[in-house]
């Protein structure tokens, strides 16, 4: 971890005014200072924190990347090309697939070979849908394919078996002379697939199997041993990383029992990856709206989900009890903010708007991760189509890309970055009884050495005039995006999908320093000349 006189204060920014109009910004007089300090170089910032989740719930996967080869909708071999162009530009690096609380019904042998021979079920986890599996292994990878991405797995621990989870791990990479092999090659495939990332099971606390932490171990242990990769391109960096389920919530007792086991393991076993899961929900069950929503609502879910920063805190220090070189990286493989259902749909399909408020949370959230980046090395917002927090909302042939999507877009040089520390005072934004810090901030190296900082204005009334300085260097210029809105609940829709899209944004340079005024409810991504 960076020391404390590095760690920046939280907060976040994008625009949004509540239904009435907004005060006028006020306080951006005042400047801000801002010290960045490229001398002391931290962790990478990997790539794989910007991944993505794909479950089978609601349309997520059924109308918003599978189509049909039959459908009108433009499509290659069923899979959407609007949106794996979308996908294809924030280079989305994984895709966790097949869930979620689907993971642990789905027998993956319905989802193969012939369309019309496919078992057709009904999803109970998610509205009681049904699921015709006509998105399976061979689609997903397709899919992956496509979009340039790599596969992160998750098997089924809840209701499958070790040898079924073997068996489908040997269709995806076994040599086509084998049995597993040739029946992947009759279904069109004969090279092996590359599965990069294995889940091994799915919130094994809750829908998972409601088990222990010890009980979901001595489950686990098995899966970890016998089910194996066998393609041979997968060795060194290149070997399947198993990710073991670990904590929901702020108990600790999953991430002691896995972690534990993980420092006691012998050769036969092991793991590359803890998962943990959290939501900004700002109370259980998600009650608030995601549209047309007040400023109370607007800084309860903010405030919320600063939470992410003390549960890494938490689950980091057990890990590090029990693995204090960080080998296991915290995958936070489903994270997001998580409202009411949109009214007149499913409540089982979890279908939301996605408005300026949850770009900011994004945006926080990012920064969260960048900030622990020695010990959190991969994430999956959820999810990527039409479900929760998504990236992409469509209808029928429509499609429109969400604030959150552009939030991804202009973070990508942070992907694989060099973590920079520096100095800020957030101050504070207050409303009601809620009070959180008022600005937030990081700033990286990225692969070519250019120096980036992403900074977030949480407060929706007022400006915020930074003057960032860089020790050792003199500031020549800063230029990048900007993403706000008029409103905070102002929202892409499909028949105004530009209310809230990146606009370009320059700083001025005053006496070797770069003065960025950032708007009120605002993110600003700027690269440092």
């Amino acid at each position: 971890m960076m020391s404390k006189a590095f760690r920046p204060l939280l907060a976040a920014a994008l625009l949004a005014f509540a239904a009435s109009p907004a005060p006028a910004q006020t306080g951006a007089d005042t400047p801000i200072v801002l010290a960045v300090d490229t001398r002391s170089p931290g962790p990478r910032i990997d790539r794989n924190l910007f991944g993505q989740f794909a479950e089978h719930l609601g349309t997520g996967i059924y109308g918003g990347v599978w189509v049909g080869r039959d459908s009108a909708i433009p499509n290659v071999r069923g899979i959407r090309k609007d949106v794996v162009a979308a996908l294809r530009a924030i280079k989305v690096p994984n895709v966790r697939w097949p869930g979620g609380c689907f993971a642990d019904e789905y027998h993956w042998r319905d989802g193969i070979g012939p369309a019309k021979g496919r078992k057709v079920s009904i999803n109970s986890n998610w509205g009681d849908a049904v699921e015709p599996n006509s998105f399976g292994t061979d689609e997903f990878f397709d899919f992956i394919d496509q979009i340039g991405s790599e596969a992160y797995v998750s098997v089924n621990l809840g209701s499958g078996t070790v040898k079924e989870a073997a068996d489908w791990l040997a269709y995806m990479t076994a040599d086509p002379k084998t049995t597993a092999g040739q029946e992947r090659a009759a279904n069109g495939h004969p090279a092996p697939y590359k599965v990069k990332y294995l889940g091994i099971g799915n919130e094994s606390w809750g829908c998972g199997g409601s088990f222990s932490g010890d009980e979901y171990v001595a489950l686990m242990r098995p899966f970890a041993r016998f089910v194996r990769n066998y393609n041979p391109a997968q060795t060194g960096d290149e070997a399947m990383r198993r990710i073991a389920v670990g904590p929901g919530n702020a108990k600790l007792d999953y991430t002691e029992a896995v972690m534990k086991a993980y420092k006691d393991h012998n050769w036969a076993w092991s793991i590359e990856g803890l998962s943990l899961h959290s939501y900004t929900t700002a109370g259980w069950p998600p009650s608030y709206a995601s549209e047309n929503f007040d400023e109370a609502a607007y800084a309860s879910l903010i405030k919320s989900t600063w939470d992410m920063d003390k549960l890494i805190l938490a689950h980091a220090a057990v890990m590090d009890k029990y693995d204090p070189e960080k080998k296991v990286p915290l995958v936070v493989d489903e994270w997001g903010v998580w409202l009411k259902p949109n009214t007149g749909t499913n409540p089982g399909f979890l279908q939301q708007q996605n408005s300026m408020r949850d770009a900011i949370i994004a945006a926080l959230n990012l920064n969260i991760f960048a900030r622990h980046a020695d010990r959190v090395r991969m994430a999956n917002i959820a999810q990527m189509t039409n479900v929760l927090q998504a990236m992409i909302l469509t209808d029928g042939p429509k499609m429109v890309l969400t604030p959150t999507y552009h939030i991804f877009k202009m973070y990508l040089p942070f992907q694989d970055a060099t973590f920079v520390p520096l100095k800020l005072d957030a101050g504070s934004y207050t409303h009601g009884a809620v009070t959180q810090p008022r600005l937030d901030a990081i700033a990286a190296r990225d692969t070519a050495g250019k120096l980036w900082l992403a900074l977030t204005n949480v407060d929706p009334h007022r400006a915020a005039r930074i003057e960032a300085s860089v020790a050792g260097m003199t500031v020549h210029g800063a230029r990048g995006e900007i993403l706000t809105a008029p409103r905070f609940d102002a929202v892409n829709s499909f028949t105004s999908p530009d209310v809230v899209r990146p606009k370009p944004f320059t700083g001025v340079v005053k006496d070797g320093r770069a003065a960025l005024v950032i708007p009120a409810k605002s993110v600003v991504v700027v690269a440092i000349d």
